[in-house]
């Protein structure tokens, strides 16, 4: 039973300030209580909603229902789909509860067979019920539903499922919040005016490449605190001597492939890349425009000069885009092990830390992540407190970056939420490092993003790669 109590405790207060205090020595978490496991997830709870809440404050009424492309989603519905998955919970958990509306639950479901038929995804701007208001009603509903299922858990068997259930809906919300952002630049870019913004700090030139040295490597996640279960189990692989940017890919950088003709010439990319590119018409990274004889980058700033930003990493490109860029350049996208190895091993320790600085939280010294309110990336050596043991900068943060790995289950892998992960285990890319979208909470070392090939409206860029 206690150790039961250790990892539920660890999996609620992940990311907040009582991990600070368990790794400092000052909460034996074998001495926490039901009542405060319950007390910590509701904290939790309320930060994870009020910030999902903060995000959507500056739309108007009809933001909420615009759908912009097939891939995206309105607004409205990542404020419904996020309530949804509670109420799933609630009906499961809270005695006499009654589900709030058959529609809700087609028009809000995502991609969950189990829970019955919805709406295709590509048709979410399709509907004008239930309304702005409406929504905005059942998240409220639910959430007095929530409190009230948090003051009534009894037995301890009882309150560890309801926490790690609700323990995943919050980190399900917090993959939405992301979501939600790139939505709203697609939808509005620099018409969204962010409740604050903090400037970037300046950067200073970061260049070359690490050599790591190769040999047996544990990747994945074996901690007490949260992890999705596509993280798991850690397991032993093998590495050769390799090479891994110090820095990301600059705009600066990728400029000079577009200008070397890299969008007009089928040797740099494969061979469905190619295709893409001619079918999509791409000349450029997503959000890149071309006025009057010169690339401009739209983002929540505004429009500016591609030469103005020259020193931010390139984001908003396609894993097509990234490994075509690598092979013009004569290097090559990193596997995920690489990254994860150049993120956070300490050599000189022999040992994984928890994240490239060490075993602190992140900071905005360290990291580039939402609380940041930067709302964009920051400029490459813009973090030098960032640096991993091979001396590595920003890895968590600003973009996520592109591998070269399929999405594909570790071995010894054990599916711990029915349609959650598994089911993509076709067809993606690996992505790591999370964005300056991605919530604090939310982010580790081993963290396992994916995304098809061609997808390019997330915060994505590249850090090159090469063999020794």
């Amino acid at each position: 039973m206690g150790d039961i109590k250790e990892s539920v405790c660890a999996a609620v207060v992940r990311g907040e300030a009582a991990a600070k205090a368990e790794r400092a020595g000052l909460v034996d978490r074998s001495r926490l209580k039901d009542e405060d496991c319950v007390t910590q997830v509701l904290t939790l709870y309320e930060t994870v909603r009020a910030r999902t809440n903060r995000i959507v404050e500056p739309l108007e009424v009809e933001d909420f229902v615009v759908q912009t492309a097939p891939y995206m989603s309105p607004p409205r519905w990542h404020l419904g789909h996020t309530t949804w998955f509670f109420e799933m919970v609630l009906k499961d958990h809270l005695a006499g509860y009654r589900i709030q509306s058959e529609e809700y639950l087609y028009y809000f479901n995502s991609y969950y067979e189990k829970f019955g038929s919805r709406i295709d995804k590509g048709r979410r701007g399709t509907r004008s019920r239930p309304t702005v208001r409406e929504t905005f009603e059942y998240r409220q509903r639910i959430d007095q539903k929530m409190r009230a299922l948090f003051a009534g858990l009894g037995d301890y068997p009882r309150s560890a499922e309801v926490v790690r259930l609700v323990r995943l809906g919050l980190e399900h919300e917090m993959q939405h919040q992301e979501l939600l952002v790139y939505d709203i630049k697609h939808l509005l870019a620099d018409l969204y005016r962010p409740g604050a913004v903090s400037p970037a700090p300046d950067g200073n030139a970061v260049r070359g490449m690490a050599e790591i040295e190769g040999g047996l490597f544990e990747q994945g996640y074996s901690g007490a605190g949260f992890a999705y279960d596509n993280e798991k189990p850690r397991h032993l692989v093998y590495l050769q001597d390799y090479l891994i940017g110090r820095g990301l890919v600059t705009n600066e950088g990728y400029l000079e492939f577009i200008n070397a003709g890299g969008y007009r010439d089928y040797r740099w990319w494969h061979s469905e890349g190619w295709a893409t590119l001619n079918q999509e018409g791409w000349e450029a990274p997503l959000y890149w425009e071309h006025v009057d004889g010169q690339w401009m980058i739209r983002d929540f700033g505004g429009l500016n000069s591609v030469e103005s930003k020259a020193r931010e990493p390139v984001c908003h490109i396609s894993f097509f885009e990234a490994s075509a860029y690598a092979k013009w350049s004569g290097r090559r996208l990193p596997t995920e092990a690489e990254w994860e190895k150049a993120a956070c091993f300490d050599g000189a320790a022999g040992s994984k830390r928890e994240f490239p600085w060490g075993d602190s939280e992140a900071s905005d010294e360290t990291a580039n992540l939402f609380e940041s309110e930067a709302w964009g990336v920051a400029p490459v050596g813009a973090l030098p407190g960032s640096a991993s043991y091979y001396g590595c900068q920003q890895m968590i943060g600003d973009v996520w970056e592109w591998t070269v790995s399929d999405y594909s289950p570790y071995p010894g892998f054990k599916s711990e939420f029915d349609e959650y992960n598994d089911k993509w285990f076709v067809g993606q890319k690996v992505l790591r490092g999370g964005s300056f979208a991605t919530p604090r909470s939310h982010i580790r070392s081993t963290y396992r993003n994916f995304f098809g090939p061609q997808e390019r409206w997330m915060i994505a860029g590249v850090r090159l790669a090469g063999t020794v």
